[in-house]
C-alpha cells in the first residue's frame, strides 16, 4: 500500500524546509505517533511508517534520535491488523536496537513503554513458536520497575493482564503447573487492585471473568475456596456484561460461572450431600447462554453449551430432580 496523497506531500514540504536534519526528524516522528496512537484504518499505519523511515534516514549518527524513531515504527509494525511472523519480528527488531540506546540515555517511561510492547511482540510471536514465552514476561517485569500501580496504575494493569495471559499460556515441568497458575491469579489481582467498577467497567469486567477461569483452573489444596471465589469473580464481571448491553460476552461468563457451580457442593461444608441445587442453576445458565449464541450466530458454543445442559439435566433426573 503506497502513502496517501496528503502525507507524501508533507513529507516533501517539511524535506524542502529549512530546518535542521534533527528538527525534520522529531517531527516526522511527531506526525507518526499522533497517526498510530489511534489509526482509523490501515492506511493510517502505512503512512506513520512511511514517516518513520523519513525519520530514521534524517537521523544520522544521532543515536537518540535513531532510537526513538526505531521505537515508533516498532510500534506502527505491531499494531498492524492480522501481523503476520514477518512484521512482527522486524518490530521486534526495531525494539531491541532501541532499546540498547533508550536504556542508557532515553527517559525511563519511555524505556517501561518500549519493554511492553516488545512483551507484546513476543507473546505474539510466542503464540507462533517463534519465541520463548519467558521473554516476554522478562520484559514485562522489566516495564513494570517504572509502571508502578502508584504512579502508572493504567500500565500496570495491563501489563498485570499481560503476564496473566502469559503465564497461563506457559508450559512448564509439571512440578511447576501449580507456580504457574498461582501467578496468572496474582497478576489478576494484582491488575484489579488498580481498575474499578465505577472508573473502567469493562476492563474490570474482563478482568474479574479471566480471573475466574484462572480459578477455576489452578490446581490447588483448597478446590472448593478457589471455585466458590470464581463464582464471586464471575458476579464482579456480570455486574457489567449484561444480557442487554453485552450479550456475547454475558453468554461466555455464565457459561463460565456454570461451569464452576456444577463442581461445587451445595454446602461446601457437607459435600456429601452433593450440588442437585448447583446443577439446576447451572442447567438455567447454560440455556440462557445457549439462546443467546443462536440468536447471534455462534453456533459452535451454542452446541457445546446445549450438551452440557443435556448432561446435568440427565445427571439431575437420575438424582430424581426436576431440571
Amino acid at each position: 500500500m503506497n502513502t496517501s496523497p496528503h502525507i507524501a506531500e508533507t513529507i516533501r514540504t517539511l524535506l524542502a524546509a529549512d530546518h535542521p536534519p534533527l528538527e525534520k526528524a522529531e517531527s516526522f516522528v511527531e506526525m507518526a505517533f499522533d497517526l498510530q496512537k489511534k489509526p482509523k484504518a490501515l492506511q493510517d499505519l502505512v503512512d506513520a511508517l512511511a514517516l518513520y523511515d523519513q525519520a530514521l534516514a534524517l537521523a544520522g549518527d544521532d543515536a537518540l534520535a535513531r532510537a526513538r524513531a526505531l521505537a515508533g515504527k516498532g510500534g506502527a509494525l505491531r499494531r498492524l491488523p492480522g501481523t503476520d511472523g514477518s512484521a512482527l519480528e522486524d518490530a521486534r527488531a526495531c525494539f531491541d536496537e532501541a532499546l540498547t540506546v533508550l536504556r542508557q540515555v532515553g527517559e525511563d517511561e519511555e524505556v517501561a513503554e518500549v519493554e511492553m510492547s516488545l512483551g507484546l511482540v513476543l507473546q505474539a510471536l510466542a503464540a507462533q513458536g517463534s519465541a520463548p514465552l519467558q521473554q516476554a514476561v522478562q520484559a514485562y517485569h522489566r516495564a513494570l520497575q517504572t509502571f508502578t500501580k502508584e504512579v502508572h496504575p493504567r500500565e500496570f494493569a495491563t501489563i498485570h493482564n499481560n503476564l496473566a495471559t502469559a503465564y497461563l499460556s506457559m508450559k512448564l515441568a509439571p512440578e511447576r503447573e501449580v507456580m504457574r497458575e498461582a501467578m496468572a491469579v496474582q497478576s489478576f489481582q494484582e491488575a484489579l487492585k488498580v481498575v474499578s467498577l465505577i472508573e473502567d467497567p469493562t476492563e474490570y469486567a474482563m478482568l474479574q471473568n479471566n480471573l475466574g477461569n484462572a480459578l477455576q483452573a489452578m490446581r490447588t489444596s483448597h478446590p472448593l475456596e478457589n471455585l466458590s471465589r470464581a463464582v464471586e469473580a464471575y458476579d464482579e464481571a456480570l455486574k457489567v456484561r449484561t444480557r442487554r448491553d453485552t450479550p456475547v460476552e454475558y453468554a461466555n461468563t455464565v457459561t463460565n460461572k456454570a461451569n464452576a457451580l456444577m463442581n461445587l457442593p451445595d454446602d461446601p461444608e457437607r459435600s456429601d450431600l452433593g450440588n442437585p441445587r448447583n446443577l439446576a442453576s447451572a442447567v438455567e445458565l447454560l440455556r440462557d447462554a445457549q439462546s443467546i449464541y443462536l440468536a447471534h450466530e455462534v453456533g459452535d458454543r451454542a452446541e457445546i453449551v446445549g450438551a452440557l445442559s443435556d448432561e446435568l439435566v440427565r445427571e439431575l433426573a437420575e438424582l430424581g430432580m426436576p431440571a
